[in-house]
């Protein structure tokens, strides 16, 4: 049991140091409207889950990296914030591409990295 809570939580320090790094990062060089920081971040972050869920990696592994890192650099709340913001600014527009897109290459993603976790977990892709 400490292990796991200490895998989690060191998984946890590396992704939220990471989504930090690329929050900062993505908004410097093309800052917009649309939050495209907390869109590509939530994006990866499927991508990355669904290659673990398909790779089938064991519990301790699933908990540092899945559970830990990745838990904490994507980012949910973060997600509600922004859209609960472009409602209050009447950016309507913005806030149905933002939650559609979301939502839709979001499952994309998290669906093409558990392909690939699945190739590489039957060494189709070595």
């Amino acid at each position: 049991m400490a292990v796991n809570f200490l895998l989690v939580a060191a998984g946890a320090a590396f992704g939220v140091l990471a989504r930090v790094l690329a929050t900062k990062y993505i908004s410097r060089k093309w800052g917009h409207a649309f939050p495209l920081a907390t869109f590509l971040i939530n994006l990866s972050g499927s991508l990355v889950l669904g290659c673990l869920t398909g790779m089938n990696i064991g519990t301790q592994a699933a908990l540092l990296l899945g559970t830990g890192f990745i838990g904490t650099y994507t980012t949910f709340s973060t997600f509600n914030v922004e859209n609960i913001e472009l409602i209050r600014r009447k950016k309507n527009r913005t806030f149905f591409l933002y939650i559609g897109c979301t939502y839709i290459f979001g499952i994309l993603s998290a669906f093409t990295g558990f392909a690939i976790g699945s190739m590489i977990e039957n060494n189709l892709l070595t």
